[in-house]
């Protein structure tokens, strides 16, 4: 896995306080962008799946509601993101650029592993001309929360609306 940082706790990346894993490489380039430096394929460190999920494990605290994963794009890593899923048995909230319907359509496995995995996912590329700073854990207004449990059952896009529904 390529790995652009890890950011221990965050109360702005997820529902309560959080570990945020940010991963290497993204294809999306989005204008103003506030990770630019994660777009690079061949960037960040390099780290086995056990590595990361250590990495992530050593951080958790009682007060830690759920893990992020962020960017860069996880989806590019979605294999090995589910298995550090699997390992460290939290809720787990994902940023994209793409949107559900294309990840709903993906016939790579391992997309849809760490769909079954996932809670919540910020979907859409960030759009700089609609940001907005009021939003909850988006930059752009085209962005969506999703319920990823109800979106798979429904086969469709559930957008997510209770602070509730996160646990």
């Amino acid at each position: 896995m390529r790995i652009a940082g890890f950011n221990p706790e965050s109360i702005v990346d997820g529902p309560g306080v959080r570990p945020v894993l940010y991963v290497q490489g993204c294809t999306h380039a989005c204008k103003s962008c506030h990770n630019p430096s994660s777009w690079a394929l061949d960037g960040g460190q390099e780290m086995t799946v056990e590595e990361v999920a250590d990495l992530v494990a050593s951080a958790l605290r009682p007060l830690h509601r759920g893990v992020t994963f962020s960017g860069g794009e996880p989806f590019l890593q979605a294999a090995d993101l589910a298995r550090v899923a699997d390992a460290i048995k939290l809720p787990v909230m994902v940023y994209t650029g793409f949107v559900i319907e294309e990840l709903l359509a993906s016939r790579d496995a391992g997309v849809r592993a760490l769909l079954e995995r996932a809670e919540i996912l910020v979907d859409g590329r960030f759009v700089a001309e609609q940001k907005d700073l009021a939003l909850i854990w988006r930059g752009s207004h085209n962005q969506r929360l999703i319920d990823v449990p109800a979106s798979l059952r429904a086969g469709k896009a559930v957008e997510w609306t209770s602070l509730d529904a996160a646990g």
